[in-house]
């Protein structure tokens, strides 16, 4: 099979071009611009492109399929050029459809929780060997590819994206998955350059709960009330099954988690992360995984990648960096450390760096977000606002929208400043960003936090 990725570099594509690769396809590829780890990652399996542009004497009449990226525009010319050939041109989420036809596709959706959920299913599937393919949207510690396509995996985990799948199909990604067993961990109106009304975005997993193939399974979150109505208005023809946040109790050093009366001590915290486990567990049903066999493997599960992340610790500062940027994101997040560590004073920062994030209109939905924090801070980079054409805002709009009660930057080192000036004597530190506030080294400033006090 020859296969001809447009837009190779993308943190996906390139993920999915190395997993076809090893299947023994033979993968080509183009990008006008391919940074690291991607380049990096290519390079060792022998398939990034010799010359960075793009070149349509690359596409002819003997490739099995073109695989087109979000980041290639409609008027590339090798899509143009695969077009008049009359070539299989195939999304991202097609070309995994394409590859699990035959395999039993387990998918995750939501407006949240998608990575941690997905990490804990494979966790816990690599701990029990389990075999399974599976496509994870975010770099894992342990694994150094986020796809895995087989050809004798009965199984395949896919984390169902609400993005749109490419620029000719503007689908979203997790529409065209079709699940056998699908979760959707809970809806909070996201991406609305995409969906501009949040009765559009629910339409959204409404359209993928009627893609469940027959008889299939919708896992839901049950304390969502609109996935409560939502579960509500689905055919009959799928069995629905509600979790929901289990007892528990905090411990020094995560959870006990109670469950059909057992008790199970886990490293991860935090209702929402709780929520995930539930899910996740029972999705692990549907690979043959009971509850105890769940639970226990879960005991040795960390968190995901940039999900709730241990910077640094100690007994008396920790510091944690997380993916959170959307409102109920940094709500339960930061809810989470405050309940882990009471006795401790939080200083929570976050950056507004999506378009969502950074829209005028948006910004009433953060109101109280960051109420648990003792100390909030929210950053934003005035040069991020023009680079996305939208609407200048001020500090005073963005405190408004947050309620009040927030220290607003919009420098780097403002932030850097404020965070050096504190006592962080029985702290915790949370940093949230889906970007990387401009340049913040978090290991680093944990590191200096750390060395001050201990000198």
């Amino acid at each position: 099979m020859k296969v001809h990725f447009i837009a190779i570099g993308g943190s996906a594509m390139h993920n999915l071009a190395i997993a076809l690769s090893r299947k023994g396809y033979e993968v080509s590829g183009s990008d006008d611009e391919i940074f690291e780890p991607s380049r990096t990652r290519l390079e060792n399996q022998n398939i990034l492109p010799a010359e960075i542009g793009w070149f349509p004497e690359k596409i002819s009449s003997n490739l099995h399929a073109v695989i087109l990226g979000m980041h290639a525009r409609s008027d590339n010319p090798e899509l143009i050029k695969a077009k008049e050939l009359g070539l299989q041109i195939f999304s991202y989420p097609e070309y995994l459809y394409e590859q699990s036809k035959d395999k039993k596709r387990l998918v995750i959706g939501g407006s949240h929780g998608k990575t941690t959920i997905t990490s804990m299913l494979l966790h816990v599937a690599k701990a029990l060997n389990v075999d399974v393919d599976y496509m994870v949207g975010a770099q894992l510690e342990g694994y150094d590819c986020m796809v895995k396509l087989s050809n004798n995996a009965p199984f395949i985990i896919l984390e169902g994206d609400e993005y749109l799948s490419s620029p000719i199909d503007l689908r979203p990604k997790f529409h065209l998955y079709k699940p056998h067993v699908a979760i959707i961990s809970g809806i909070a109106w996201d991406h609305i350059n995409v969906f501009p009304t949040f009765e559009n975005y629910v339409e959204q997993f409404k359209i993928f709960c009627e893609l469940i193939e027959q008889n299939g399974t919708l896992i839901y979150n049950e304390e969502d009330d609109e996935l409560v109505k939502l579960s509500k208005s689905l055919k009959n023809d799928i069995q629905i099954v509600g979790y929901s946040t289990p007892k528990y109790d905090v411990v020094e050093n995560g959870t006990i988690l109670h469950y059909q009366n057992e008790k199970y001590q886990l490293q991860i915290f935090g209702a929402h992360n709780l929520q995930n486990a539930m899910s996740a567990m029972f999705m692990a049903r549907e690979l043959g995984i009971t509850p105890d066999q769940f639970f226990n493997a879960l005991k040795t599960f960390t968190g995901a990648g940039k999900r709730l992340q241990k910077v640094v610790s100690s007994e008396t500062f920790t510091m944690f960096k997380d993916f959170a940027h959307s409102p109920s994101k940094l709500k339960a997040t930061t809810k989470a450390v405050k309940e882990q560590y009471q006795s401790r004073k939080l200083i929570a920062c976050m950056e507004l760096h999506t378009f969502s994030s950074l829209k005028k209109e948006f910004l009433p939905h953060y109101k109280n977000a960051m109420k648990a924090a003792d100390i909030a801070v929210v950053y934003y980079s005035p040069e991020v606002v023009k680079h996305k054409k939208l609407e200048p805002i001020s500090k005073e709009l963005v405190n408004d929208g947050f309620g009040g009660n927030v220290i607003v930057f919009n420098e780097t080192q403002e932030v850097l400043d404020f965070l050096n000036s504190q006592n962080w004597q029985d702290c915790a530190l949370l940093m949230m960003s889906s970007g990387n506030f401009d340049g913040i080294d978090y290991e680093q400033l944990g590191n200096e936090i750390m060395e001050r006090l201990n000198s």
